[in-house]
């Protein structure tokens, strides 16, 4: 039996990982397209561009394994039960229980990989991809740590701990160079914002140092206003879209803006996502199972192939419609990141308990 499962289990993986790698691939071609023709130019030329590519290699890994699920369990099964491999299994004595038990078992060996690429591996890749295309495109050196994003212009070092979507920046430290690159200005404010109406960035509560070397002299403002803070093209490219974020820094920045009586909601759908996403690819995977073991001893496969693809899409769509509504409507954001999952659980469930 453990044969079996072995068995089982190593063609479930192989078919997923085929299709994760057709699926990738493609997608990392098209990006690689539309960056090169719309965003090449100056320093970010052919090998940024691959660059910034593989650096976003790993997000697209996650955000497709999903979709891998289903397909590579359809093929890999499919291509089983049509040379009759899954009735010889079924005839040795193994239950549908157990080849469902099996089956299962090999996709969560695979959705913990594939977890660890998304939280860990994947928003490092988007902090490096995202600062070195502003870095080339803008002339500006940026470099985002794990707690702080640093912008060099001119003699201008800029380190900003939080950016806020709403052109607004939390834990400003500024420090102006000399001629002999000394400090001759450090400036630090918990908050700034932007004043559109003057194009200034105001600080704060700042406190500002100025030396010579030899003499230090300290000021408080409670408004500082600079002009040379952060280019608002710069500012739109700099915010993590919260899809790319990881759920650790998610759920940090929604009780953030929650203390701060901020709107979260975005946050919030971003993070519950995050969970979701690794058990709707059991659901895809359960969504090709009744497809499969039903159509062991017919030969219309390929239409139930065409019909569990069509589920899968249903499924995806009617999971990004419900999120989008759910912040339109004011749904409370777990229910619109769980309910797609319940109703096609169910559904898959129901449609294997039809063919024991």
């Amino acid at each position: 039996m453990k044969l079996i499962d072995s068995y089982l289990s190593r063609n479930i993986i192989i078919g997923v990982m085929m299709a994760l790698m057709v699926l990738v691939s493609l997608d990392a071609l098209m990006a690689f397209i539309y960056q090169f023709t719309s965003h090449a130019k100056g320093d970010f030329g052919l090998t940024e561009v691959l660059l910034y590519v593989l650096y976003t290699l790993p997000r697209r890994v996650y955000d497709y394994f999903p979709t891998s699920m289903l397909l590579g369990g359809l093929l890999s099964l499919g291509a089983m039960a049509t040379n009759s491999e899954l009735v010889a299994i079924r005839a040795a004595g193994v239950t549908l229980n157990r080849m469902i038990g099996s089956v299962l078992k090999a996709g969560a060996l695979l959705i913990v990989c594939v977890v660890a690429i998304g939280e860990l591996v994947a928003p490092v890749g988007e902090e490096k991809a995202e600062s070195m295309k502003v870095s080339t495109q803008t002339g500006s050196l940026v470099s985002a740590g794990a707690t702080r994003l640093w912008v060099r212009e001119g003699n201008q070092f800029v380190g900003i701990r939080t950016v806020l979507p709403d052109m607004s920046l939390r834990g400003v430290s500024i420090y102006q160079l000399g001629e002999s690159r000394n400090v001759k200005a450090a400036i630090s404010a918990p908050r700034a914002h932007y004043d559109e109406s003057t194009q200034e960035w105001v600080l704060n509560k700042a406190r500002i140092s100025y030396g010579d070397g030899l003499n230090i002299r300290n000021e408080q403002h409670d408004e500082y206003r600079v002009q040379e803070l952060l280019s608002p093209d710069l500012f739109q490219v700099v915010v993590v879209s919260p899809e790319k974020m990881s759920a650790l820094s998610l759920w940090r920045y929604m009780q953030y803006l929650k203390d701060n009586n901020l709107d979260a909601s975005h946050y919030e759908l971003a993070f519950w996502v995050r969970f979701t996403t690794p058990f709707s690819s059991i659901v895809m995977l359960l969504i090709a199972l009744p497809f499969v073991f039903s159509s062991q001893r017919t030969g219309d496969f390929g239409q139930r192939l065409f019909i569990g693809i069509v589920l899968g899409v249903s499924f995806f769509l009617l999971n990004r419609l419900l999120n989008h509504m759910g912040l339109v409507y004011g749904l409370p954001p777990i229910l619109s990141a769980t309910f797609p999952l319940i109703i096609f659980t169910g559904g898959a469930v129901w449609a294997l308990k039809r063919i024991r």
